[in-house]
């Protein structure tokens, strides 16, 4: 269901619209899909200029205007940071730190540019095109080359099975869901290292050749939404996939309080040395 409700605010084009799609967690999957697919369209034949925000409730009681301060806060509220960007942060501090030198330092293995097959460049233009919405890749070692190892139709519920239990692999897949009320097809790459079933030069060749394989994918027209590095591939369940491409806003983040320092002991005393005759 949506619902489009007045704003008192105008702008140039007149008043300004809320645009309200309801769409609880017990709906057929089918008709969520349907509903997403075509709020676009409702948009256009509204106007988008009227539109001035958007809210996608889940269950009644976030149609209100309560639930409406709620979405607004959550709109406003910092995205949480990544592992990574954590990791950057925290380098970043250390950097300006006056006891962060050279000798703190530490060195990676810059990325290996391992050229990709012509079976693998055409699985990812057809991928593109519609054909497949899952491509795994391998390194060949020996060749140094990146082949195509599987492309193929798949659902999500059989992603989990397409990861080997002992060989590392590159995954892309097009996750097909919907987010707020709208239709979204996702491109996912994974990067799957099952423990140290693998040889160390594997562990490091895949590791140092990411880098340089999004690159030309990303040249070819594919827009990564999300990268993941995985060890099982049980960890790819639908609510995983859309956590991380979604992350929930963390609206109240807990304030660490400074320590306090040692009890008052009393001034102290200021002593003059006299100068030695």
């Amino acid at each position: 269901m949506c619902l489009i409700l007045r704003f008192d605010s105008t702008n140039s084009v007149g008043h300004e619209w809320l645009l309200l799609s309801w769409s609880p967690d017990s709906a057929p999957v089918r008709q969520k899909m349907l509903y997403a697919s075509t709020k676009a369209t409702l948009k256009q034949e509204f106007g988008t200029a009227h539109i001035k925000d958007e809210m996608h409730a889940t269950s009644k009681d976030e149609v209100s205007l309560k639930g409406y301060k709620a979405h607004l806060s959550g709109v406003n509220a910092p995205a949480p940071l990544t592992d990574r960007e954590e990791a950057l942060k925290e380098l970043q501090q250390n950097e300006h730190s006056p006891n962060y030198g050279t000798d703190s330092r530490q060195s990676t293995m810059g990325g290996v540019a391992f050229p990709i097959t012509q079976d693998a460049k055409q699985g990812i233009i057809d991928l593109q095109h519609g054909s497949y919405n899952y491509l795994q890749f391998k390194i060949d070692i020996d060749e140094e080359k990146i082949h195509l190892a599987k492309a193929s139709v798949i659902e999500q519920s059989e992603l989990p099975r397409q990861v080997p239990d002992d060989q590392a692999r590159y995954h892309l897949f097009v996750f097909k869901h919907t987010h707020e009320g709208d239709y979204l097809e996702s491109m996912v790459f994974i990067y799957s290292m099952p423990g140290y079933s693998c040889s160390i030069k594997e562990r490091m060749l895949y590791s140092s050749c990411i880098g340089t394989f999004l690159d030309i994918i990303e040249k070819m027209g594919i827009e990564i939404a999300k990268r993941l590095e995985i060890d099982d591939g049980k960890e790819l369940t639908e609510e995983f996939l859309y956590d991380e491409i979604h992350p929930k806003r963390n609206l109240h983040r807990p304030a660490f309080a400074k320590p306090k320092g040692p009890p008052n002991r009393g001034a102290k005393r200021i002593t003059k040395s006299q100068a030695s005759q």
